[in-house]
């Protein structure tokens, strides 16, 4: 299908994006709305697991086959493959904002003492773009340990938000400069 304008390709798919999230909705109501009809009856009452703990070692939902080599895993403290990698994403993310955080403290130093010369200066820019380059990088491996997260997690419900490396650094260049405007409001 072809579009006369970005503005048409985007009304279009917002449309089809409404129909979706209309179809979910009602969907969801349709099941609570059973739910509920079934609770009117009685349907759950005097059910013959009712005020019993329910068996969680098993997982219903994971194939036979791999029961007992998540059970071996499990009992040695490992977890699922994407299991980890959400830990790994997880203490990322903690790093790049600690990362964030000592930059900050470095730009307070620089900032704290009011003569530079033009070699320090240009130090200080020098490591501010290398800082920028290596947080992209850093989002970068993220944004693709997130995409392979999703494409190992066993349900859509568990994935993560992907990631845009671009909007993500900008938001720590905006970050990092409103930081030195706050520590030089003579500077521009």
């Amino acid at each position: 299908m072809s579009y006369d304008s970005l503005e048409e390709e985007i009304k279009v798919k917002a449309g089809q994006a409404k129909k979706l999230a209309r179809y979910m909705s009602s969907t969801e109501d349709l099941v609570e709305q059973q739910i509920l009809k079934a609770q009117e009856r009685g349907e759950f009452d005097n059910l013959s697991c009712a005020g019993k703990k329910l068996n969680l070692e098993e997982n219903p939902l994971q194939p036979p086959e791999l029961r007992m080599p998540y059970k071996i895993l499990k009992d040695n403290g490992f977890a699922p493959f994407w299991i980890e990698l959400g830990k790994e994403i997880d203490q990322d993310f903690i790093n790049l904002n600690k990362e964030l955080e000592l930059f900050k403290k470095y730009s307070a130093i620089y900032y704290g003492s009011k003569k530079h010369s033009e070699n320090t200066r240009k130090r200080y820019e020098s490591r501010k773009e290398h800082f920028y380059f290596e947080r992209r990088m850093d989002l970068e491996k993220i944004s693709r340990k997130i995409i392979d997260y999703n494409l190992a997690c066993p349900t859509f419900r568990l994935g993560r938000s992907n990631i845009i490396v671009e909007d993500e650094i900008n938001k720590i260049k905006t970050t990092i400069e409103s930081f030195i405007q706050e520590l030089n409001p003579e500077q521009k």
